[in-house]
């Protein structure tokens, strides 16, 4: 139990050097952030108790602090203070402030909601809904927890390294005596993924016991750090360009800036580089750079594998919606699978934060005049659909501010439409579009820099746009006007319903008046759609029904998308939520594919890396061939054309740093491979891959090199992979890092890893050497 706990008596010596070494922990990891003497992180140290909110029934009280190492939550039931639990700060998306999450808005009163606030996280993991003793003290935690979180996401890779082998070194030291043992020494290396031998390990402690006591100690250990921290490669480069007197002088950096990272570079840029990245103030005042300062600048973001200017929004946002591939989420408020899976705002919220700019959202009749939103004639549980309107509201322009698409499948009766669209033009107000920008017929679709806060609604519409401006409006504009519904639509895909091949369908004129720019219609084929469909009449196409179109008419595929937008959904046969491979449909100029976004699979990666840029707005601007009315691109068969830019993409695989353990068990250790992927054009599609390196997930090394043909840059992406490998079995995912091919910066570069939710594995990465050379 730690000292920062409750106050209580000391009863020993032991308990008085328990709590010496905790603050001792403390000290080093509030120095590592920069938060020393911190009343922030004093408040989430000293901890307090909580209600915890599961359902109207169960609250219970739980004890909370962080604990020493200043990036883990530690929680004990007040009942039994032998049930402990931790999670991690990294783990945590948002900290939200009142009766915000679907739990809190369901089990709790309106009178505590200043007292609320929910703990949300990156991966599937359920919120943690709380409840504070009083408004300040919730204020207080939510506050605080924030400033921790992005402290935390401010260290550079180095420091968060340091942080986490001095959190494995403490864990290592068994009996906390500040000393390491020959075994301890060999239980550390296996907490940081290194399977050493008992030779290995006897050598490597024996380099260090310089004092031949049978222990680390001091500067032992940190003797014992530096030999495993140590990084070859690393010296090799900086040995070849610090000419002045071991050190890297200005000109130097440039000399290296310019010949291997293959950039622009300049005496007044590396005199910044100097005063941002060098840690010591004496070699700081002779203008020089140390191994060390050289090392953070290669681990910051503008030094890493993309292109740091691609991280803000630098593509031309002033072209109409429809040039523009959009990240778009399927069934978005599912959690799980698509039959008896839970459907949650919460589901809305993760899209969003994610980037998504278009979402759906099935409706159907509910109780007490109020529609909700669910998977029809499936066993998922129901969301209602105002809760939903106000969290789509809440967090829309959280990560982008350009236009949401607001995906309608509607299956409710007029009256129950009436009051989606009273829902919708209450809660979304102004932002929302129910008339066309400017000033008579459009004759094409407005820009996402035009439409920036602004919410689109895709659905059914009684009558053509035109008729807006037509001298008289029909006379049958009013809720008894029938229309026929598409015969591909999702709802049709559903084994559970008749099969229909046409369905009528009421539609109320209050919602059938908000679809300005997306009226959902049927396709009857690309020569129709020409003759009789206007620019804003959009269809959208079961996987199986695109992938063929993509495959075989692919040319005009294209042109048609250069005029109108599509949209793309799974197979009604994927029940389990799984995906379809989104890069023939985004080759066939295809907008609108969307993807299960709970799913976590090889295609959300790749969504992932296609909408990694341009500010992560959601938008990505597609090549000008394929927004040209006339071109002949065809990725099928490539042809001479503006596409063709052949270059050869050279990979060397260096080395990795600090993969995570996949299994808890001390004795399990990664035996780590990379895989280097292609995805774009079929001419472009290509894997290679390392030899495994045996027990070595905290530093291996492999020094291979690979060679790619990429005929299409535009549309390529790179995919970087690192499994464990079995012999025996598949192997297993350790992360992974997937960026568009023309944001890749050459030379050597670190790369970041993802977990399979997507998210930052804080310490992880590979190093790497890239180079890009034109074909002529």
């Amino acid at each position: 139990m730690s000292c920062l706990r409750r106050p209580a008596k000391l009863s020993s010596s032991e308990e008085l050097l328990r709590c010496a070494r905790s603050q001792k922990d403390i000290q080093v990891n509030a120095k590592l952030l920069g938060m020393e003497g911190d009343p922030d992180l004093q408040f989430l140290l000293q901890g307090g108790d909580l209600l915890k909110v599961r359902s109207t029934s169960w609250k219970k009280t739980r004890y909370y602090r962080l604990q020493e190492d200043c990036k883990t939550m530690w929680h004990e039931s007040k009942k039994n203070f032998n049930t402990k639990q931790t999670f991690s700060l990294y783990d945590i998306s948002a900290v939200r402030m009142g009766r915000q999450s679907e739990g809190l808005r369901k089990n709790t009163e309106e009178q505590v909601e200043g007292r609320c606030f929910s703990i949300m996280f990156k991966n599937r993991r359920k919120n943690l809904d709380l409840i504070a003793s009083s408004e300040e003290e919730a204020k207080q935690w939510v506050s605080s927890l924030e400033k921790m979180i992005i402290n935390l996401n401010n260290l550079n890779a180095q420091q968060k390294s340091e942080h986490w082998i001095f959190s494995c070194l403490r864990k290592a030291d068994k009996d906390k005596d500040d000393k390491l043992s020959q075994s301890e020494m060999k239980n550390f290396l296996r907490l940081i993924n290194i399977e050493a031998d008992d030779d290995y390990a006897e050598m490597l402690f024996q380099q260090c016991d310089k004092s031949k006591s049978g222990y680390l100690t001091g500067a032992e250990i940190q003797h014992f750090y530096e030999l495993l921290t140590h990084r070859e490669e690393i010296d090799v480069i900086y040995g070849q360009f610090a000419k002045t007197t071991g050190f890297m002088s200005p000109e130097n950096l440039v000399e290296f800036l310019m010949k291997e990272q293959r950039g622009k570079a300049s005496v007044a840029l590396a005199h910044k580089i100097i005063e941002k990245y060098e840690p010591d103030e004496h070699v700081k005042a002779k203008k020089l750079l140390s191994k060390d300062g050289f090392l953070m600048y290669m681990h910051h973001p503008e030094a890493m594998i993309l292109n740091s200017d691609h991280n803000e929004v630098y593509q031309d946002m002033n072209q109409p919606l429809n040039h523009y591939f959009i990240s778009s989420s399927h069934n978005t408020y599912l959690m799980e699978d698509q039959l008896k899976g839970p459907s949650s705002t919460e589901a809305y919220v993760r899209a969003l934060l994610k980037g998504c700019r278009c979402v759906e959202l099935d409706c159907w009749d509910g109780s007490d005049d109020e529609p909700v939103i669910y998977h029809g004639y499936t066993l998922t549980s129901k969301i209602l659909f105002k809760d939903t309107i106000k969290t789509i509201k809440e967090y829309a322009f959280k990560t982008s501010d350009y236009p949401v698409i607001i995906s309608l499948e509607n299956h409710c009766s007029v009256e129950q439409q009436k009051v989606m669209a009273h829902h919708m033009s209450s809660i979304l107000g102004s932002a929302l579009v129910t008339t066309p920008l400017g000033d008579g017929m459009p004759t094409d679709f407005p820009s996402p820099e035009e439409l920036k806060g602004k919410f689109l609604i895709k659905g059914k519409r009684l009558h053509k746009l035109e008729t807006i401006f037509a001298s008289e409006t029909a006379a049958d504009d009013d809720e008894d006007v029938t229309e026929e519904e598409e015969s591909n639509d999702e709802d049709e895909q559903k084994e559970e319903e008749p099969s229909k091949k046409k369905k009528k369908l009421k539609l109320a004129k209050e919602l059938s008046d908000m679809v300005i720019y997306c009226k959902s219609v049927h396709f009857n084929g690309f020569e129709d759609a020409v003759k009789n469909l206007s620019f804003y009449e959009m269809s959208s196409f079961k996987e199986g029904i695109a992938m063929k179109l993509a495959e075989e008419s692919a040319n005009a595929y294209i042109l048609h998308n250069e005029d109108k937008l599509s949209r793309i959904y799974p197979a009604g046969s994927r029940t389990n939520s799984s995906n379809y491979n989104p890069v023939p449909l985004w080759n066939a100029g295809c907008q609108i594919v969307a993807l299960n976004f709970q799913t976590t699979c090889l295609d959300m990666d790749v969504n992932q890396g296609r909408f990694l840029v341009n500010g992560k707005s959601g938008y990505i601007l597609k090549p000008a061939y394929m927004r040209d009315e006339a071109t002949g691109f065809d990725p099928n068969t490539l042809t001479r054309g503006e596409w063709l830019k052949n270059k050869t993409l050279h990979v060397m695989v260096i080395s990795a740093q600090q993969l995570p353990k996949l299994n808890k068990k001390k004795s399990s250790i990664v035996d780590p491979l990379v895989k280097v992927e292609v995805y774009g054009v079929p001419e472009d599609v290509a894997v290679k891959e390392t030899n495994p390196v045996e027990n070595n997930g905290f530093n291996p090394s492999w020094n291979e090199s690979f060679e790619f043909d990429v005929y299409v840059p535009d549309l390529a992406l790179v995919r970087f992979v690192v499994e464990d490998h079995d012999s025996a079995s598949d192997n297993e995912f350790v992360g992974q890092y997937t960026l568009p091919f023309n944001s890749l910066k050459m030379g050597y570069r670190h790369v970041p890893l993802l977990s399979k939710n997507g998210d930052r594995l804080p310490s992880a990465g590979l190093f790497i050497h890239i180079m890009v050379v034109d074909v002529k």
